[in-house]
């Protein structure tokens, strides 16, 4: 995106999330971003730049003008504890990013950029399984420019406590250098970064940002 360019509108999903907040922090301070768009389920606070519906993500409005975007970024997420069951897990990480991701595209949305889990593969656990189909079916809307980020545990201030994300943060700090780069913990500041950028940026084709590369 040159000097020159137009700001872009930005649909951020995911807001109120540990990786999600610092998207819209970033978002709202970049000159690149005209408008944020951050559907929730409770209200956010107040910007001259942010349009926010509070919203029933499981009955989602495929009418509503503010699906209307340049580009997207993803950051829904829940866990297995939270979500009561593998099947409500993967309504929210799986079925609910497609969905949002169909709606925004059939809007007009061009670019696209999804948090994913490092790992996310066809032949893993159920929770990178999980993953995977998320990323084949953002994959398959046929967005110009879609990025996936993958990290490893993210580093961060949550509002609900997840013990095993605790316990996994807990051991990486006592170990240190003695764990490869690729599986150290990643700041949510950090991730939210290359989201937003590759969003904004919006280079054509599918790219994968590894954790190690955050």
């Amino acid at each position: 995106m040159t000097a020159t360019a137009q700001p872009l509108r930005l649909l951020l999903l995911g807001a109120t999330g540990a990786v999600g907040r610092e998207v819209l922090a970033l978002a709202l301070a970049d000159p690149r971003v005209a408008q944020v768009t951050a559907p929730t389920r409770r209200a956010l606070a107040p910007h001259a730049r942010l349009l926010n519906p509070v919203i029933d993500f499981t009955q989602l409005d495929a009418a509503a003008p503010w699906w209307r975007a340049d580009a997207v970024v993803c950051a829904l997420g829940t866990t297995i504890k939270v979500a009561g069951s593998r099947a409500a897990f993967a309504a929210v990480d799986r079925d609910l990013v497609i969905g949002t991701a169909r709606l925004a595209r059939q809007a007009g949305a061009t670019r696209m950029a999804l948090n994913s889990s490092l790992g996310a593969s066809a032949q893993g656990n159920f929770y990178l399984r999980t993953k995977a189909e998320a990323e084949e079916g953002v994959r398959a809307l046929g967005y110009p420019s879609l990025a996936i980020v993958r990290p490893s545990l993210i580093a961060a201030e949550r509002e609900s406590s997840r013990p095993g994300e605790v316990a996994g943060l807990w051991v990486s700090r006592a170990l240190g250098p003695l764990i490869p780069r690729r599986y150290r913990p990643v700041a949510a500041a950090r991730i939210a970064r290359a989201l937003l950028e590759a969003a904004l940026q919006g280079a054509p084709g599918e790219r994968t940002i590894e954790s190690e590369h955050l």
